[in-house]
């Protein structure tokens, strides 16, 4: 990891503080994951198959794009690539699910 702080982070004087701190970060994390998520269900209109879906080439795609974006930030790559490959895979399995409803016959 970068010996160098990221931007924005403060000295913290206590526990509290540290875990006040996580707490706005965590917030931040999960509108970000609720504004992906949106993205994701949008995407799902325009796969034909559930191949497209998957899409395992453009997994690695953005595995290798973040690996490189935390290294060039300071994060912990292994870290990262985790967390985006578990996130990576329940927005697949929501997309999945998204998909297979759009693409049932709607004469009912």
């Amino acid at each position: 990891m970068n010996e160098q702080a990221p931007s924005g982070i403060v000295d913290c004087e206590s526990i509290d503080q540290v875990r006040e701190n996580i707490d706005q970060i965590d917030r931040d994390i999960v509108a970000l994951l609720a504004k992906r998520g949106t993205y994701v269900e949008q995407a799902a209109h325009f796969k034909k198959t559930t191949d497209d879906v998957k899409a395992p080439q453009r997994v690695e795609q953005v595995i290798a794009k973040v690996v490189s974006l935390s290294v060039e930030l300071g994060a912990n790559p292994a870290v990262t690539e985790q967390v985006y490959r578990a996130m990576i895979s329940a927005f697949i399995h929501q997309e999945l699910i998204a998909h297979a409803v759009i693409q049932e016959p709607t004469s009912r």
